[in-house]
């Protein structure tokens, strides 16, 4: 039907195509069905259900159930596919085959994949005729573009398992910025999330898992939030739950049960504010007055004053020793950084409990001398739940 289009037409169209089941991935499966963030009409998940049937045979289940997994064994040897334990090349390039074993695991699926569709299509057609969809597809292509349909439809079943399965699953995880400092290795690949609408912005959503918006900072662009947006406007989708924003009353000065419940909502931002304000600051102030030598260790250790306690090897660890013993300053800074976040950590924790160590943190820290600490212990200050 579409045989004697120009070479940028068929461009056009496989990009169309591809990206469909990109938008259906990160809109369906990952923020509404595996993370509950926020819910769509029907129409549109059966739409995406069915396209997703065609275009990677890929199952609701199975998808949400290994996902679900990742995040609660991130970085370990149960995880599905994390390059810090297999390596990039193998997340990289074999993804989809670490998927689909993953996919095998009848305890993963009847653990993790709860409340997921479960109706007669479902059951009759989907699950139980998996990849009859692309070969459909297949049919549909040839059909409609001849002997270079084949060509779209090769690239259609690449698509997700590189991008997804490779890229974000392997990239993700391995090299980029992070806005914050999560008990993994997650990283944000690119500030703009076009190719794969959004999903680029990865540390941002494992911080922040069950957020239907993946952008946190202004600079950041996130495409699959913004077609949520748009079926939200038409009534064919409800956010329920986004990241949250931290609130600072400057006029706030005492800490009471309010303070609280807005530092461990916001634990994340508190953390990265800590690491700008206070890590970074005396962090320049070291540097400026330091010699050569000194200069050298801080420039080699900069990266591991923020970083997460998880992703220290002995290596990381020898360093800031040997840091903090030509710096009494940084070792402080970073010794209350520590009991900061070890405050949230702490499940079994009463907010009573909570509320008095955060008092003594702040008045310990007050009472440092160390004036970037002090600043931003007043600040904590003013964190609140109500709007100002």
């Amino acid at each position: 039907m579409y045989h004697d289009l120009p070479v940028w037409a068929f461009f056009v169209i496989v990009l169309a195509l591809t990206h469909i089941t990109i938008a259906a991935v990160t809109i369906y499966l990952h923020r509404c069905q595996a993370h509950r963030a926020l819910e769509l009409h029907p129409a549109v998940s059966h739409f995406f259900r069915f396209w997703l049937w065609l275009t990677t045979g890929q199952g609701t289940r199975e998808w949400v159930a290994v996902h679900r997994k990742h995040h609660a064994r991130v970085e370990t040897n149960e995880d599905p596919h994390s390059p810090q334990v297999v390596g990039i090349k193998k997340v990289l390039f074999e993804g989809v085959e670490l998927y689909r074993e993953e996919c095998k695991n009848q305890q993963t699926l009847e653990k993790y994949g709860h409340e997921t569709p479960d109706d007669w299509l479902e059951r009759n057609i989907y699950r139980r005729f998996s990849f009859t969809g692309t070969i459909l597809m297949l049919i549909i292509d040839v059909c409609l573009f001849g002997f270079i349909g084949i060509t779209i439809w090769a690239v259609q079943m690449a698509w997700v398992p590189f991008f997804a399965a490779g890229v974000i699953n392997g990239m993700g995880h391995w090299g980029g910025y992070r806005n914050f400092e999560s008990p993994d290795a997650s990283t944000n690949i690119i500030p703009f999330g076009l190719v794969v609408a959004g999903e680029e912005l990865h540390n941002n959503h494992h911080a922040f898992a069950s957020s239907a918006r993946f952008s946190n900072k202004w600079y950041e662009f996130d495409l699959g939030w913004n077609y949520i947006k748009l079926l939200e406007g038409l009534g064919l989708a409800r956010v329920k739950k986004v990241a949250p924003k931290p609130v600072i009353n400057r006029s706030k000065l005492g800490i009471d049960m309010d303070t609280v419940r807005a530092i461990v909502k916001n634990h994340f931002h508190v953390m990265s504010h800590y690491a700008r304000d206070v890590v970074k600051t005396v962090y320049k102030d070291e540097k400026t007055q330091a010699t050569t030598a000194k200069r050298k260790l801080l420039k080699s250790s900069k990266r591991l004053l923020t970083k997460h306690e998880f992703l220290l090897d002995s290596n990381a660890r020898r360093r800031l020793e040997e840091l903090f013993a030509q710096s009494d300053t940084l070792q402080v800074v970073y010794e209350f950084r520590q009991r900061l976040q070890a405050l949230w950590l702490e499940k079994t924790a009463s907010q009573e409990s909570l509320l008095a160590a955060l008092q003594e943190w702040c008045n310990q820290a007050e009472a440092t001398g160390i004036k970037a600490l002090e600043e931003f212990s007043q600040s904590l200050r003013g964190y609140t739940l109500q709007p100002t």
